[in-house]
């Protein structure tokens, strides 16, 4: 008898499960807020040196302030005042004259910078003076950020495999809010780094385990479904995330209010469940029943829990329970897992390559930045939807592939268009950003599907250490425009494509059951059925009948 057929008895996709999925849904909405984060608070506004010491005998008090900046700071081609440099001295020829002689004496700034506050009252460039040969570092800090939440996907996977999804889901909550919290009181540059960096490893746990804990509580058919509600909570996240930039201005408070949030996910995490499959596959058979126990009574289904006694689940899934311990060494150890993991970490750092390409390039429509964040994050909506009936209708790897290739397309399409066709590079970007959504949805679910209970925590936590990896690269990617205006979309286009061949290679997961052991995905289990959910209803049918009576005959 597998788990599957015992969830479907309680109701697998009953208000339990529903409660379980609104509380992560919730808990979830503020992390994307958190990963586009350094859209905003390290833009780099408009500035010009600080002209206040050349004005020591305050000779500039008659002049207008556009005539201050033409006697003090050099014009560059744009018409512009130069960013980084300044006049020795007053040039008050250029009053009457506006050419600018070569001999002039051009220095560097020498008492900081003046900023444009018209959009931004304060970022990180305007804090530390982020600007000029130290330019780099404003970006820099999303490049840290990443690095942290790589890590931290290694490290939760390895946690929640090992103490289990629930309470490293709270250590998650609280960690995370904290170093966010603390981030804002920061009184360098340096420390608003580390802070950043440990902010990102603390809530990569929300990320993963959420997403485990969701499919491992849902039933067969009801997965899909979850993989595209799960998927949403981001896409409402990225939404509504430039509207609270619109509003709040200044880096600090746009910290504060999307990491306070966090307060909500971590009083509704009462109310989460521990996973009963982790439970059952570590041999906490009496833990494990008082969960099922709980899901059969708020489904409505107490009758059908109440005939199982927590000896009868140590039959349900046979396991190495209680004889070792999985750590990352597993998902290598065997042929296949090998394959599955080489095949995964391709897939999944091309899907997080290109989606944060795409997601941190938002001047790409020639719209102001807040409004191009909303409509990359309102894309996604239709993209996501369509998930559900994609995964049905065409398969997983079908699913996942074509999506990839189609990203790669738009944006090899996109090279060949001139820059002036915007309504065209618009309509393909449109649809690039859609078909990187659909593929980063669709990888997400894919992935908890392909690896086996035992070993599925550490398999999330490889490929979102693999993804975040790629996601660190991608604002370098983006610089290397320098280089070759079409640059950045050649090297997104390539891993699009590319990892549209690799993700074919993949198994097909659907209406399949879960694999709870490494031997289920060697095939050398005994009596596992991975047979296609349809081959298998009357076998499961008269599994459930057998398993009913045996269960009555031992109660009696």
């Amino acid at each position: 008898m597998k788990f599957e057929d015992l969830l479907s008895e309680i109701n697998g996709f009953g208000r339990f499960q529903k409660m379980v999925l609104c509380i992560n849904f919730f808990g979830r909405l503020s992390l994307a807020c958190h990963f586009l984060l350094g859209n905003f608070i390290a833009v780099i506004p408009s500035h010009h040196c600080s002209i206040s010491s050349l004005d020591a005998d305050e000779i500039f008090e008659n002049l207008t302030q556009e005539e201050r900046l033409t006697v003090s700071i050099p014009v560059q081609d744009d018409g512009t005042p130069a960013s980084c440099h300044m006049f020795s001295y007053p040039q008050f020829h250029l009053l009457t004259n506006s050419s600018s002689p070569s001999e002039v004496a051009v220095v560097q700034c020498q008492n900081g910078w003046e900023y444009d506050h018209s959009t931004f009252i304060s970022t990180l460039a305007t804090q530390w003076d982020l600007v000029c040969e130290k330019r780099s570092l404003s970006r820099l800090t999303t490049t840290i950020f990443f690095i942290g939440v790589m890590f931290g996907a290694a490290a939760f996977g390895s946690l929640s495999a090992m103490f289990g999804r629930k309470p490293m889901l709270l250590v998650s909550h609280i960690l995370g809010m904290g170093f966010g919290l603390c981030s804002v009181f920061s009184s360098s540059f340096i420390m608003f780094a580390v802070l950043r960096f440990f902010t990102g490893f603390a809530i990569t746990g929300t990320v993963i385990i959420s997403t485990v804990l969701n499919v491992e509580w849902v039933s067969i058919e009801h997965r899909k479904l979850v993989g595209v509600i799960d998927s949403l909570s981001w896409t409402f996240g990225f939404m509504s995330f430039p509207l609270f930039a619109y509003l709040i201005r200044d880096w600090r408070w746009l910290t504060v209010a999307i990491s306070l949030p966090t307060v909500i996910a971590i009083i509704t995490w009462w109310w989460v469940p521990e996973s009963a499959r982790w439970l059952l596959v570590n041999g906490r058979v009496d833990k494990a029943h008082y969960y099922l126990h709980k899901c059969a009574v708020i489904n409505r289904k107490k009758e059908v829990i109440g005939r199982i006694k927590p000896e009868n689940l140590a039959k349900i899934i046979v396991t190495d329970r209680g004889n070792r311990k999985y750590s990352y060494l597993d998902l290598v150890r065997t042929p296949k897992m090998r394959r599955l993991s080489l095949l995964t970490g391709i897939t999944w750092f091309a899907v997080a390559t290109v989606a944060y390409g795409i997601s941190f390039n938002i001047s790409g429509f020639g719209l102001n930045m807040y409004l191009t964040q909303f409509v990359y994050g309102a894309i996604e909506i239709p993209a996501k939807l369509s998930i559900y009936y994609l995964l049905d209708k065409f398969g997983r790897h079908i699913t996942q592939s074509v999506s990839l290739l189609f990203v790669g397309i738009s944006l090899m399409i996109n090279i060949f268009i001139p820059k002036d066709k915007s309504v065209a590079r618009t309509v393909i970007a449109v649809l690039g950003k859609g078909c990187s959504a659909t593929s980063f949805g669709t990888v997400i679910l894919y992935t908890t599907e392909l690896y086996p209970t035992v070993v599925r925590q550490n398999g999330m936590g490889y490929t979102s250490f693999v993804a975040r990896l790629g996601v660190s690269v991608a604002p370098l990617i983006l610089l290397s425009d320098d280089i070759w205006s079409h640059f950045p979309q050649v090297i997104l286009s390539s891993l699009g494509l590319s990892a549209a061949f690799v993700a074919y290679l993949l198994p097909e997961t659907r209406g399949r059951c879960l694999p709870e052991t490494i031997e289920d995905v060697e095939g050398i289990r005994k009596n596992t059925d991975s047979s296609p959910l349809q081959d298998q209803k009357m076998d499961q049918e008269g599994s459930r009948l057998q398993w009913k009576e045996n269960l009555i005959v031992q109660n009696t």
